[in-house]
């Protein structure tokens, strides 16, 4: 008899797109898990790196959990350094060939006939496939649901998650105004952390945001590149298997986009709590996952902090691709 397959929603995204909160909204339902980005890369010090629950990390009760349902699958693993993203373990020449973002299946298809002449990668990537399936269920199991969702955003992690032969998988493509994105690029810690200076980082009593200011015009290239990558992947994919949804429609129609989102995945809508945060919850990630406030409101400061000349740079960058996607001058 077959195995059955894990359910996982993946959250693909451009950073700074509203994925953390999008992701703690799904969480809130009973039906689902989310702690965040499963990928769980650049945590920090464990020593001081906080669970949404506040409690350390390396002391919080729920991952303890999985860590007892990961060794149970024989796997060794420890949220600080959990080994889940697709390039753990790779060598020069697999990082080079994993660091253009995912593009038309010709290109992929030598992209993975270059990756196949590696024996390293040959052999590291049944086991990360492995490793990844494991992990998703140990959540699930842990948090006594079926489905998890994965915030990781990027690209090449769900190319390759998407031929996880025991994984079953659906995407929504969350979108933002790039010109929030890019406000988000330039000052993280500002439009992107925890609003509690003291919190930034996801340390306790930090303070310091780990992600570096980018001009406007890296902001903007970057929300352009992520959000072509997504399409690439999704036009693999079946088209009953993944949905589009704005971040502004989240913020502005939240119980419909909600309830559209829940319908989709194939969970009861009735179900849905606008109080996410009071909710228990386990993610690692965004600073923003700290914040108490749990009222759901549109972010379009960029109207007002980003000067004329930002603007333009930014629509020299997106041309018509800012309007494909939705959004006007």
């Amino acid at each position: 008899m077959s195995r059955k397959k894990q359910q996982l929603i993946y959250l693909a995204a451009a950073s700074h797109s509203g994925s953390t909160m999008t992701a703690m909204l799904l969480g809130a339902h009973p039906d689902l898990c989310s702690v965040g980005e499963l990928k769980a890369v650049h945590l920090g010090d464990k020593a001081s790196y906080l669970c949404s629950c506040k409690t350390l990390v390396s002391e919080c009760a729920f991952w303890q959990g999985v860590s007892e349902k990961m060794a149970q699958r024989g796997q060794d693993f420890c949220i600080s350094a959990a080994g889940m993203d697709i390039r753990s373990g790779a060598t020069p020449y697999i990082l080079k060939l994993l660091k253009p973002l995912v593009r038309t299946p010709f290109m992929e298809l030598i992209r993975d006939c270059l990756l196949s002449l590696s024996p390293i990668w040959r052999k590291q990537l049944p086991i990360l496939q492995k490793r990844n399936a494991d992990y998703i269920s140990a959540i699930a199991e842990k948090a006594g649901v079926e489905i998890v969702v994965d915030s990781s955003k990027v690209g090449i992690r769900l190319k390759y998650l998407l031929k996880n032969k025991d994984l079953d998988i659906k995407v929504i493509w969350l979108v933002r105004d790039g010109r929030g994105v890019s406000l988000a690029y330039k000052n993280p810690s500002e439009y992107a952390d925890a609003k509690d200076a003291r919190l930034r980082g996801g340390g306790s009593d930090v303070g310091i945001t780990q992600e570096q200011g980018r001009a406007i015009k890296e902001g903007a290239h970057e929300w352009v590149r992520c959000n072509q990558e997504t399409e690439a992947v999704l036009a693999t994919m079946p088209k009953e298997k993944w949905m589009q949804v704005h971040y502004e429609d989240i913020c502005n129609n939240t119980e419909q986009t909600l309830d559209s989102i829940f319908e989709f995945i194939g969970v009861d809508s009735t179900k849905k709590r606008l109080d996410f945060k009071t909710v228990d919850h386990h993610v690692v990630g965004n600073g923003m996952r700290l914040d108490d406030a749990e009222v759901i409101e549109l972010d379009d400061r960029w109207k007002e902090q980003l000067s004329k000349t930002e603007l333009k740079c930014f629509y020299d960058v997106v041309g018509e691709y800012h309007n494909s996607l939705g959004y006007t001058e």
